[in-house]
């Protein structure tokens, strides 16, 4: 027989951290708020649709976003609110489905091919998780269904805010063919302009293009995007993804020369210590062996250097010392400023089978 078609849910919070700030602060609502530290070198952590209006949009400078909209409310972010406000919207997905793929506080993928609550359809369970968010937490969220992820997250997107949208499997080579090819995931600035040159520009242009051609043009990539162009992703929904990475990083209020971001980088190695100890004393504990040194410079170029050793860091102290080490590998002038550093801890793998692999050369 053939396999069951699989139902799949994109659920989006709407402007989550800044409608948190609007839900516990009457005096916000209908105002245009941006949730960021206020000054120089602070970013833009989310915006109101009020202050969206008028171009401000996460991850930009908090001084633009306040040349743009001059008139808006900065509240710095709250992050343990956040959390908190997250954890009851999990609980919600958690009465429909296990298979809840969380992507970041204010949005997740549900596979809802089966359900615990026994609603009759997909379309009725998306509705009936939006409705029980918008009871108990008094916020929107904005939901799309589909056949796969990919779709799915697109459709969340297609009536934001407070909607919901449903691509059927019978819909969904019209509904893709007319879409600007950057809303395929992976199509960024550089492959868009790529593909323009080809004359390839609607999702449509894309999926008459013979995979040979795209193949030999792009390799794998190629084969992706031809099949995202005719709506096959096969990707699952991922319950428990393993963590790829923990970090810390820091913004300055003035830009550092190389020299002197030491005594930063000891201190993110210490936070970045703390949370993977988290991750290796969890239920499936696991442990990282490589050592990531992030920049950017003051005119916002980002360079990463990192190092696996042959044996992983065991301290905070360890981690800082590989991570100071690598300013050595940073192939930039003396005089080279720099605006942000970070420090992470990756290539994670099980902690039992580390230990063991290690015993075995002592």
């Amino acid at each position: 027989m053939p396999p069951i078609p699989r139902k799949i849910l994109h659920v989006d919070m709407d402007a989550f951290y800044a409608s948190v700030e609007q839900r516990d602060d009457p005096s916000l609502r209908g105002r245009p708020v941006v949730v960021a530290w206020r000054g120089a070198r602070s970013v833009v952590c989310a915006a109101s649709y009020e202050a969206r209006v008028f171009g401000v949009r996460s991850a930009m400078p908090a001084s633009r976003a306040e040349r743009l909209c001059p008139q808006a409310i900065f509240v710095p972010p709250d992050f343990t609110r956040y959390k908190a406000v997250s954890r009851q919207v999990r609980e919600i997905f958690a009465r429909h489905t296990d298979l809840i793929e969380p992507l970041s506080l204010d949005e997740a993928y549900l596979d809802v091919t089966t359900t615990l609550s026994k609603l009759p359809s997909a379309t009725a369970t998306a509705e009936a998780i939006r409705q029980a968010i918008r009871e108990e937490t008094r916020l929107t969220a904005s939901a799309g269904v589909a056949p796969n992820k990919f779709l799915a997250k697109i459709a969340s997107d297609w009536n934001k805010p407070n909607g919901l949208f449903v691509i059927r499997p019978q819909q969904v080579e019209a509904f893709l063919a007319p879409l600007a090819v950057n809303r395929l995931p992976g199509v960024g600035r550089v492959m868009e302009a790529k593909l323009a040159a080809l004359d390839i520009r609607t999702v449509g242009d894309l999926r008459v293009r013979p995979l040979s051609e795209l193949e030999q043009r792009f390799g794998r990539w190629g084969r992706r995007l031809h099949e995202l162009s005719a709506g096959i992703d096969e990707h699952v929904v991922q319950p428990d993804r393993p963590t790829l990475q923990v970090s810390a990083e820091d913004t300055f209020e003035h830009d550092l020369t190389l020299d002197e971001l030491e005594p930063h980088i000891r201190r993110l190695a210490e936070k970045t210590w703390a949370a993977h100890q988290r991750e290796s004393e969890g239920e499936h504990g696991r442990v990282a062996r490589t050592v990531v040194l992030k920049l950017k410079t003051s005119d916002f170029h980002t360079l990463t250097r990192s190092l696996t050793p042959a044996l992983r860091p065991s301290s905070a102290r360890q981690l800082a010392d590989i991570a100071c080490a690598l300013r050595e590998r940073v192939d930039r002038p003396v005089d080279v400023r720099y605006r942000l550093v970070g420090v992470g801890l990756a290539g994670f793998v099980d902690r039992d089978s580390y230990f063991a692999q290690s015993d075995l050369f002592d």
